[in-house]
């Protein structure tokens, strides 16, 4: 009586134990991908538990080809995205929500010795794709104004990720077309370029200002479009001084797209865990009051009706 009494015990404690992994797996959301949105899903997750303490999330960077391959494996609920969404990836059943939007934005070492010829002429995006991707041009007096006669060191991403991508496709070629020394992630990107007087590299916008101060981080600066081409930053060009004037000029449209881009959550099919649809209905609606002081541009009210029809 008593083993037979132990096993109905050791029986009910397995299912009780298995119900209440299950719930707690339905009640976790997974996610990975892009370092561009990483600090927002962080700041999402962290409001989103104060409403809804039962839910837990799992969030991991790594780049946006992480993002979207985990995604596309059923490894995440969720993978963060942020280049465009293209054929390949539909035909694999990718499902996806724009929730906001940022940019990629070229960088120079801060202490750069043509950083004043640079800051008044800007690059067009010739030049840019001349540096990047053909290589025609190597060294600093290649470029016109510019005098000195010094290789330009390049950094790019060496990760599959949405910063090299919609870098890339402003400048007519994709990621694997990038000229430069690999460094993985936004934030070795940045340091790369930081300990590199003739450093040039490009970031997004969050890993480039600092959202406190609105200022750009210590040791790196902004190499302007020049987006008309004239050979000088005009006044309506120059909105790189503060966070708060490149994001303005990314909402308004001035900034060009690409490398402004919408950034998106992406999933194998949609998603058919409650809780992950109800994170994603709040993303998109009350979660915008985040976007902007995250330090990202939100999108428009027309464009989040959208996403709205998507998750209804």
């Amino acid at each position: 009586m008593k083993n037979r009494n132990l096993s109905l015990f050791l029986a009910i404690a397995i299912v009780f134990s298995a119900c209440s992994s299950g719930q707690k797996k339905e009640q976790t959301i997974s996610l990975s991908g892009a370092f561009a949105l990483y600090p927002l899903v962080i700041k999402w997750s962290e409001e989103y538990q104060k409403e809804n303490p039962e839910i837990r999330f799992n969030i991991s960077a790594g780049g946006a080809g992480k993002g979207m391959a985990d995604a596309l494996s059923g490894t995440v609920d969720l993978g963060m995205f942020s280049r465009e969404i293209v054929q390949e990836e539909i035909d694999k059943g990718v499902w996806w929500v724009g929730v906001t939007k940022d940019a990629v934005i070229p960088t120079i070492n801060a202490n750069s010795p043509v950083l004043s010829a640079i800051h008044a002429r800007g690059l067009t995006r010739d030049e840019f794709r001349k540096i990047f991707i053909s290589g025609e041009i190597t060294n600093w007096n290649q470029l016109p104004g510019v005098s000195l006669d010094e290789k330009i060191n390049v950094f790019t991403r060496s990760d599959a990720c949405g910063a090299a991508g919609t870098w890339a496709a402003y400048l007519g070629g994709k990621q694997e077309d990038l000229k430069g020394v690999g460094v993985f992630g936004d934030p070795g990107l940045a340091d790369a370029v930081v300990k590199d007087e003739k450093g040039v590299g490009f970031n997004n916008t969050i890993y480039l200002y600092d959202i406190k101060t609105g200022n750009k981080n210590q040791g790196i600066e902004v190499i302007p479009i020049d987006v008309n081409e004239n050979g000088k930053i005009d006044p309506n060009e120059a909105f790189y001084s503060k966070f708060d004037e490149i994001l303005a000029a990314i909402a308004e449209g001035q900034f060009p797209s690409p490398p402004a881009r919408e950034l998106y959550l992406v999933s194998k099919g949609k998603p058919k865990k409650q809780a992950t649809i109800d994170f994603l209905k709040w993303v998109v609606t009350n979660g915008q009051a985040f976007v902007s002081e995250a330090g990202y541009v939100p999108l428009t009210k027309a464009r989040l009706d959208e996403q709205v029809k998507k998750l209804n």
